[in-house]
């Protein structure tokens, strides 16, 4: 009965409410189609608060078999979304960063950067939602045991400390009632 009980841990309710979010954010940072950086921010800020609040009502899954669940996030699958992230945020994409682990040795804040800690939390995302895009239910569980403690030791932390920088960038772009990006292209278009 308890075996049973597990496994239908993979199909509640707030997992798949989860894995829905989970999917949405995969597929939006693994998009190739252009948007402004306004519109990209926005887009964000509306996701990874939905993805946190969802990852804190997971029912509490835990690793049933002894192998490790598969991996799908390549390093260009990786490389590719800093890439874009970057290419998206520009010069925005460095900030510092006072919630990490270097910072108790140090007497100055460490510049972090919004493209890495999405590729980050994305890849250990991606993973749990290419099980369940696979359908390899005997796998399901121990992906998302493994999703929720890295969500407690590693991503959660870098989901947070990203809102910071991108609510500031989206406050500035409230502030000057336009998209930084286009004010660059006007200028531009000035000098033609």
């Amino acid at each position: 009965m308890e075996k049973e009980e597990k496994s239908q841990i993979a199909y509640h309710k707030n997992v798949i409410d989860f894995i829905a979010v989970a999917a949405e954010l995969c597929h939006f940072l693994e998009s190739e189609v252009e948007i402004s950086r306004n519109e990209w921010v926005e887009r964000i800020l509306k996701l990874l608060p939905l993805l946190y609040v969802k990852t804190l009502l997971l029912p509490q899954a835990s690793l049933l078999n002894d192998e490790v669940p598969p991996t799908f996030v390549r390093e260009e699958d990786y490389a590719r979304v800093v890439n874009r992230i970057a290419e998206v945020m520009g010069e925005e994409d460095t900030y510092l960063d006072v919630f990490v682990d270097e910072m108790k040795y140090s007497d100055r804040p460490i510049s972090a950067f919004v493209s890495e800690n999405l590729a980050d939390l994305y890849q250990d995302i991606r993973n749990l939602v290419s099980v369940y895009q696979f359908e390899l239910s005997d796998q399901m569980e121990d992906a998302l045991a493994v999703c929720q403690e890295n969500f407690m030791l590693y991503w959660g932390q870098k989901l947070v400390n990203v809102l910071r920088p991108l609510h500031a960038l989206k406050c500035r772009f409230e502030e000057s009632g336009t998209d930084e990006e286009s004010d660059i292209n006007n200028i531009e278009e000035l000098w033609d």
